[in-house]
């Protein structure tokens, strides 16, 4: 049973403030991380030994040490996605998927996102198959999704339009942010689309019907993706926040709105 105390507290701040004993919690897999900071903390390869032995394949570890170890400039992010490209070149075994996909720890539901995105070459199929980690609870999930997926959107992009036209209308707000977040044109620690700096239009009829939506979460990324755009295209974001202001007054679309041309006003 966890204790209270580990599972109501709000995440450290910085490393210094770690708590061994929340540390230890996650590298055994027993809880999800809470914030940035723990998420960096965790020893992916002691939480890979707990889970190897979940799934009885201890054998698997040293394919997964070399394949962590050969890395040049390793970080959290990048062994996450190591650990799911190997676990994807070891099996393709529907069972140890699932037990990653429902693990306790949001970690190897990471390495479980990267591993099904790299399964399928097809962008339909590969965008399915994220779909559900893009809805996971965990914020850490939710942005591994995109960093699993984003070069195949790139390359795909107007493919990945088409089928993330359908998304937008999802009860789900974590899939409406998925749907703007991952074609942004500049975006958080992900590759760049230097298409859509250059040619946000092709994304408006993703944008146009998030104009005023009801989560905050989905306005924040509009709003970042609108502001992404004004850094090469200010002609056409004062076009479209203009156009927005008047075909809507609610809050929602001001709120956006000044998210979105924050740079433009600064």
């Amino acid at each position: 049973m966890i204790p209270e105390h580990i599972i109501n507290r709000k995440g450290a701040r910085s490393f210094k403030d770690l708590d061994q004993e929340v540390i230890t919690y996650l590298n055994n897999g027993l809880i999800e991380t809470a914030n940035l900071m723990e998420w960096l903390a965790v020893d992916q390869l002691q939480l890979l030994k707990k889970t190897l032995k979940e799934i009885k394949k201890q054998d698997w570890y040293d394919s997964f040490y070399e394949a962590v170890s050969a890395q040049k400039k390793p970080s959290a992010n990048s062994n996450t996605k190591v650990i799911g490209l190997t676990f994807l070149q070891l099996t393709n075994d529907k069972n140890i998927i699932e037990h990653l996909a429902s693990h306790d720890s949001d970690v190897p539901r990471c390495w479980a996102a990267h591993w099904v995105a790299f399964q399928d070459t097809e962008i339909d199929k590969k965008l399915k198959a994220i779909k559900p980690y893009a809805a996971d609870s965990h914020f850490g999930v939710r942005e591994v999704a995109i960093f699993a997926s984003k070069e195949a959107i790139i390359a795909n992009l107007d493919t990945t339009i088409n089928i993330l036209s359908e998304w937008i209308s999802s009860d789900d707000e974590n899939i409406r942010r998925y749907a703007i977040e991952a074609i942004r044109p500049i975006g958080v620690w992900t590759k760049k689309i230097d298409e859509l700096k250059e040619h946000p239009e092709k994304a408006i009829t993703l944008l146009d019907p998030l104009k005023s939506d009801s989560s905050k979460y989905v306005r924040d990324s509009v709003g970042n993706w609108l502001n992404d755009a004004s850094k090469t295209r200010p002609d056409w974001v004062k076009k479209t926040c203009a156009r927005w202001k008047k075909e809507s007054s609610t809050k929602e679309t001001q709120y956006i709105l000044k998210k979105a041309l924050r740079t433009i006003n600064k």
